[in-house]
């Protein structure tokens, strides 16, 4: 389940080692209805229409040669072989598009034997079709929806990202290994520095990417004529300050896993496509000096378009698939920001 909007609750090129190691900057969106919020799952009005989810990531890549399509899926003892979503995410996987697979660690008991197994035998019979592969989902965030919540994640972490980097390299199957991490931007938070306590030269070696969930101007405001240094200093934070705390170098990649910014009673759709376009074209000019190497969106349609709450309404598109404005800035901005 995603655990995006858990999300903040607390609160040019670089280099893509998951598309054969060439300078690009990659794009990619989470396609389904359904997420999860600070308390559960949020199941969307209509479900998942296939085909309106392939057309519509056929025409947010155009001619980028790549994109990401991001999938959940949940890891138990109990039912290691969980339901992923959106459903059967390598009908998405063609056209040059690949996965942002994302294993998520929700093993009560916080035991590891099982999911090292899971995390090694996806790799070997879905290495074809993964792009990225998300080793837990937001592990600092210590909430009922997201993995940080769970006994012993930040060892799942750290032994997870090695035992896929290893099966990888067996397997000769050319994806990114990586974790992602919520804004939380508490001076007091001790997850980085435990998180560089358990990493050894093992997990340094095996790690690809970084990822970020952050959402600006979504649970806390901020003035429009701040949203672009907002970003950048959200950013260069991560960067310097977190990733450094866990020793993790700057040659390390660091991507925007999940952002969106959704409309509603009081934020219209007129005003997503402009954060939409700021927010993306802050992200890509920071991709030298920072070394960002991609950004997906959350998420392609909304769960409920008539509904009120906060986590309706994220997507480019209604929950009927009609299109939103922010639709065609993000395909834009696709074939603008990975153009040769």
């Amino acid at each position: 389940m995603p655990g995006t909007m858990v999300l903040h609750q607390i609160c040019s090129d670089t280099k893509n080692i998951g598309y054969g190691g060439g300078m690009t900057f990659t794009f990619g969106i989470y396609p389904g209805g359904l997420l999860g919020d600070d308390t559960g799952v949020i199941e969307p009005v209509h479900p998942d229409d296939p085909a309106r989810i392939t057309a519509a990531l056929r025409e947010l890549q155009g001619t980028a040669p790549a994109f990401l399509v991001r999938a959940y899926r949940s890891y138990t003892d109990a039912a290691p072989v969980a339901a992923a979503t959106p459903a059967e995410p390598a009908r998405y996987a063609v056209e040059g598009r690949r996965l942002d697979l994302v294993l998520q660690f929700r093993e009560p008991s916080g035991r590891l034997d099982g999911w090292l197994d899971h995390v090694r035998r996806t790799v070997r019979t879905e290495g074809h079709l993964i792009g990225t592969l998300q080793i837990c989902e937001e592990p600092n965030a210590d909430l009922p929806p997201v993995d940080g919540s769970i006994p012993n994640v930040r060892q799942a972490l750290v032994q997870g990202v090695i035992a896929a980097k290893e099966e990888a390299l067996a397997r000769g199957h050319e994806l990114a290994v990586g974790f992602n991490a919520a804004l939380n931007p508490d001076p007091a938070d001790t997850f980085w520095a435990e998180l560089g306590a358990l990493a050894d030269e093992r997990f340094h070696r095996a790690l690809d990417y970084v990822g970020l969930d952050f959402f600006p101007d979504v649970f806390r405001p901020v003035p429009p004529e701040r949203l672009a240094g907002a970003v950048a200093a959200v950013l260069t934070g991560f960067r310097h300050d977190a990733l450094a705390k866990a020793g993790i170098g700057p040659s390390v990649p660091v991507r925007i896993c999940e952002h969106g910014w959704p409309t509603g009673p009081d934020r219209s759709e007129q005003r997503q496509a402009e954060v939409v376009e700021e927010v993306v074209r802050t992200v890509a000019g920071l991709a030298g000096e920072l070394t960002v190497d991609g950004y997906a969106f959350f998420s392609l349609r909304d769960a409920d378009s008539a509904g009120t709450g906060p986590f309706d309404r994220f997507g480019l598109l209604r929950d009927d698939y009609s299109r939103k404005p922010a639709f065609e800035v993000y395909r834009r901005l696709v074939g603008e920001l990975t153009a040769p």
